[in-house]
């Protein structure tokens, strides 16, 4: 024993210790090349290092864009290396969460029950249809198992289009963008994006017989419409410019050219066309930002011409529908000259002879109750209101009365149908069968998964028909798990018959959402000009720690559109790793009337981004979010929502993802590479205007990156197929770090994607996944 020990002491008094091994390195952002250029507009001249990179006909400018995005890739790989394990496992838990649904809920239309399914090792799904007397449980979402099986022996499944097929067709990948059932049930006509050329491409396929029509097969087509009861299809074409501008009538099964019905040369004039709900006209919009107007097209005969029926000056919605001999027009439209802040309803006889045509209000003005959305049956009549910021639903009978003028919807004797808590938003439809009393809408919430729900609006029933089981770890049973009898006995309710026809839902756990582990608040934030900005908050109930979560703060704030609040499963991996995941309402946005939307647009664009910084130092003035622990985040024009305020006050935010942002409206607005829309230029403003042209160049992203101040740490998402082209990310990511302090622990970051990365479930949590680890590794840095 002695000996061994000796030996061993022998041993250690030879070793030396090792040196500490240096951390290596961080890895160098790329460089792009600096190719100074000076532009001059009204009275300013600016100098652009970058703007060789948007130079697409230039083939030495995109060999050079090429070798930077590759170099931008592997940066993006070698500065999130250390993360790959937890990315690995973020990606896990996001796939675990998708709700993996066989099929999308059968949609019954007349006799048939038409549904999407995907069929096992396929990326694309299957557009089939059944006979619902053939298999009626299929209705319900008791038995899903029951829409991919054969009964009796008989074939009950009609296969109508297989989207792995058209795949092969399209390069690879099936994009669908528009698709339409004939009314007669023999034809489908749908749009698929050929990528090669830019564009949907219109096919038309007969139900029966499973094979393609010879005609119409036309390319850049934008909007599509059925008449003659399935034997005619009417379809809009754009231009190269991707303005819709051209209506063709084609007679299915003729040999005939297809007919032009309609060529706007006026390059300011956009077209679109729907049918009404009842098959009985198209609609034809012809709209501008000096006008507006509606033309109607008889669909019975859709050669014997155009009539207007509808005229406004200005941007105007204008939605026409027909009922029983009436037309109703939804709108937003002036009203005696005066700007209005919401949609109303109007109506007038379809045989009306008087020129121009008298419209009549349905409802009293109210602006306590605001009607945010219609809906048409044969029988009743849905409205989607706001009171505050509470959505609800209702029912009312048709046909309304006639010739007692204006009437209150109080006075119709509405049902207020069943909602949850904290609904985010009500999407209608798709609701084809116009003669059907089921009406089916999506619920958004920030604490629950979507819910499709059919309401049955004759006996007030209501069942949820999908939800999507996200939340694996309830001890709570949910729905589409084992007990869906006990679920849907619950969720098949009565409506109360109260003085207003309305029965309280909120409390009721058939809605399967999840707020008894996710709190969902509502604060109203001051801004700068004492204007009261709605700010949401969802947290963990049981990770939240006061004072120390961090947070993510979400914000749109454009085109009028409405912040998207609902539930993500995504998000459930920060939520549930202790983060505030924060929702600001800025001006700009939806929800609040055309004045809400006007104030941040334009030369108002200023007004969102204060909203949105005076929302962030609120989260963080109150101990909702840690000090030094907000991140930032935003899609397309909510990019440049984030961007814009991290300019303002970098110090405010440590992190921040953009997806594909829009981040250089100066040039982009000036010089457009890709088609922009009328409407883009009524959001951001129009350059040629002095007056609106200072405007953008202040808040502009890439015009105001401030100079030797330290950034937050930012992941800039772009793909090719992106609107907002992938050089604006370049140019603002390249610029951020040529002028700002450089920190390896606040890297600026842009990762690509080459394809529709919605179109695909793996790519979605791998990049889900990429930005969550993003996030956590930014917090920990």
């Amino acid at each position: 024993m002695r000996h061994h020990g000796h030996r061993f002491l022998r041993r250690w008094a030879h070793y030396k210790p090792q040196k500490p091994q240096a951390p290596p390195a961080p890895p160098t952002p790329p460089k792009p090349p600096r190719k100074p250029q000076s532009f001059t507009f009204h009275d300013s001249t600016w100098e652009d290092s970058y703007s060789w990179m948007s130079n697409l006909s230039d083939k030495v400018a995109m060999r050079h864009m090429d070798v930077y995005m590759e170099q931008e890739e592997k940066y993006t790989e070698a500065v999130m290396s250390d993360t790959e394990r937890l990315q690995a496992k973020l990606q896990s838990e996001m796939a675990s969460r998708f709700a993996f649904d066989l099929s999308t809920p059968p949609l019954r239309w007349g006799p048939w029950l038409y549904y999407r399914r995907v069929e096992e090792g396929k990326q694309y799904a299957v557009l089939c249809r059944r006979l619902a007397n053939l298999n009626e449980e299929f209705i319900s979402h008791k038995y899903p198992s029951a829409g991919f099986d054969f009964t009796s022996g008989k074939r009950i499944e009609q296969k109508l289009l297989d989207y792995n097929q058209e795949a092969e067709r399209f390069g690879g990948y099936a994009y669908e963008e528009l698709s339409e059932v004939s009314p007669d049930h023999r034809f489908l006509a749908y749009t698929m994006y050929d990528k090669d050329n830019d564009y949907f491409r219109l096919s038309v396929r007969n139900l029966n017989s499973g094979s393609l029509c010879s005609k119409p097969q036309a390319e850049r087509v934008s909007n599509l419409a059925w008449a003659k009861d399935g034997q005619a299809l009417i379809y809009v074409v754009t231009d190269n410019n991707k303005r819709p501008y051209r209506i063709y009538c084609s007679m299915i099964g003729s040999t005939d050219e297809d007919v032009l019905l309609l060529e706007e040369s006026d390059e300011n004039v956009y077209v679109n066309i729907r049918h009404t709900k009842d098959f009985r006209f198209v609609t034809v919009n012809a709209f501008s930002t000096t006008s507006s107007k509606v033309f109607l097209i008889n669909a019975a005969d859709p050669l014997s011409g155009m009539t207007l029926v509808w005229e406004c000056q200005g941007l105007a919605h204008c939605i026409v529908e027909h009922h029983q001999g009436y037309l109703y027009l939804f709108t937003d439209a002036t009203k005696e000259g005066q700007s209005v802040d919401y949609h109303y309803l109007l109506r007038s006889p379809v045989d009306a002879s008087s020129s121009p045509r008298i419209w009549e209000s349905v409802f009293v003005d109210d602006k306590d109750l605001i009607v945010e959305d219609v809906d048409f049956s044969d029988k009743h009549l849905v409205l989607i209101t706001r009171e505050g910021r509470k959505f609800r639903i209702c029912s009312v009978t048709l046909p309304l009365p006639v010739g007692k003028g204006a009437v209150h919807p109080k006075e119709l004797n509405p049902y207020f149908l069943p909602l949850p808590r904290h609904v985010s938003q009500i999407s209608p439809g798709p609701n084809y069968d116009f003669y059907s009393s089921t009406m089916r809408f999506t619920i958004s919430s920030p604490v629950m998964p979507d819910a499709v729900v059919d309401y049955d609006l004759s006996s007030g029933k209501w069942n949820i028909i999908q939800q999507q089981n996200l939340l694996h770890e309830r001890t709570r049973i949910l729905y589409g798990t084992a007990s869906s009898a006990s679920i849907a006995e619950k969720s098949s309710n009565i409506i109360n018959s109260n003085s207003m026809n309305e029965i309280n839902a909120e409390d009721d756990n058939s809605w399967n959402d999840l707020s008894e582990f996710y709190a969902c608040e509502h604060y109203d934030v001051s801004s700068c000009d004492g204007v009261v900005v709605p700010l949401t908050t969802v947290y963990s109930r049981k990770h939240k720690k006061e004072n120390q979560n961090p947070g993510l703060l979400h914000g749109h704030g454009a085109y009028g559109e409405l912040l998207d609040k609902r539930w993500r499963s995504e998000l459930k991996s920060l939520l549930d790793r202790g983060w505030v995941v924060a929702y600001a309402d800025v001006r700009g946005g939806g929800g609040g009337g055309k004045k809400w939307h006007h104030d941040g647009r334009r030369a108002k664009k200023h007004n969102s981004i204060k909203d949105y910084l005076c929302c962030a130092k609120f989260l963080i003035e109150k101990g909702i979010v840690q000090e030094n622990k907000l991140a930032g985040w935003g899609h397309s024009a909510g990019g440049l929502l984030v961007a814009s305020a991290i300019n303002c006050c970098p110090d405010l935010f440590r992190a921040a993802i953009l997806k594909v942002p829009f981040l250089d409206p100066s040039n982009t607005l000036l010089y457009p590479i890709l088609p922009l829309m009328a409407a883009d230029y009524e959001e951001f403003g129009y350059p040629g205007d002095v007056d609106e042209f200072h405007p953008i160049q202040k808040y502009s992203p890439y015009d105001n990156i401030q100079k030797d101040v330290l950034y937050p740490a930012v992941l800039v998402t772009s793909s090719f197929n992106t609107r907002f082209g992938v050089w604006e990310a370049a140019k603002w990511v390249a610029r951020v770090r040529e002028r700002t302090i450089y920190d390896s622990k606040r890297p600026i970051l842009l990762n690509l994607t080459t394809d529709i990365v919605e179109e695909n479930r793996y790519l979605q949590c791998k990049e889900s996944a990429l930005e969550a680890a993003f996030l956590i590794k930014a917090m920990e840095s």
